[in-house]
C-alpha cells in the first residue's frame, strides 16, 4: 500500500452554512461548493486537494460527538501551518472567534487546539524543520508543555518553514 497523505475529512455537522463560514472566515478555507442546508466542500488555502473538508448537515437536533467520552470515534484532525509567524496569527484568529482550547509544545512540534461551531477538535501544528531537529527538541516529545511561541520564535524564527524534511521532502519547493 502507497499511502503517503491525508487527503481529506467528512464531518458530520448541526448547520453547513455556519461550519462553511467559521473555516472560510477563521481558517481561510477557499468555498469550492455549497449545496444550501446539505453540503459543503472547501479547501485549505495552501493545499492541491481536490477538497480537505466536506461537511454535510443532519440538523439542528444532532447531539454532541460523544468520540472519547463515552463512545468510541475520532479525536481531532490536524492540519500543518508553514511558519511559527502564521501559528501565531491563527491562534489570535482562532481567540477572536472563541475557538480556540489549548496550545502546547510538544517538542518537535508546536500546536493550537480549537473546536469548530460543533464542538469538533482540530489541531493547527508547526513542525520542527529537520535540521533544527536537535536533542532536546526530540527528548522534549516525552512530555507536553504549554506553547511559549516568543520562546520558539526566537529560537527558530518566526518565517522559518516548518516541516522541511519531515513532512515535505527535501529539495520541494512550497
Amino acid at each position: 500500500m502507497g499511502i503517503h497523505r491525508l487527503n481529506h475529512v467528512v464531518l458530520y455537522v448541526r448547520d453547513v452554512a455556519r461550519t462553511a463560514a467559521f473555516y472560510t472566515d477563521v481558517l481561510d478555507f477557499e468555498s469550492l461548493l455549497v449545496l444550501p442546508g446539505k453540503a459543503a466542500f472547501l479547501r485549505a488555502p495552501d493545499s492541491t486537494n481536490d477538497h480537505d473538508i466536506g461537511v454535510f448537515q443532519i440538523g439542528a437536533a444532532a447531539g454532541a460527538s460523544q468520540a472519547g467520552r463515552s463512545t468510541v470515534g475520532m479525536y481531532h484532525i490536524a492540519w500543518e501551518i508553514g511558519t511559527l509567524a502564521e501559528l501565531e496569527a491563527t491562534a489570535h484568529r482562532l481567540a477572536e472567534a472563541g475557538a480556540l482550547v489549548g496550545a502546547s509544545d510538544h517538542g518537535t512540534t508546536k500546536s493550537l487546539y480549537a473546536h469548530d461551531p460543533d464542538g469538533l477538535e482540530f489541531e493547527v501544528v508547526w513542525l520542527v524543520p529537520a535540521h533544527l531537529l536537535d536533542e532536546a527538541a526530540v527528548t522534549a516529545k516525552t512530555s507536553i508543555r504549554p506553547l511559549d511561541l516568543a520562546t520558539e520564535k526566537a529560537r527558530y524564527g518566526a518565517d522559518t518553514r516548518g516541516g522541511l524534511g519531515v513532512s515535505i521532502p527535501i529539495g520541494v519547493t512550497v
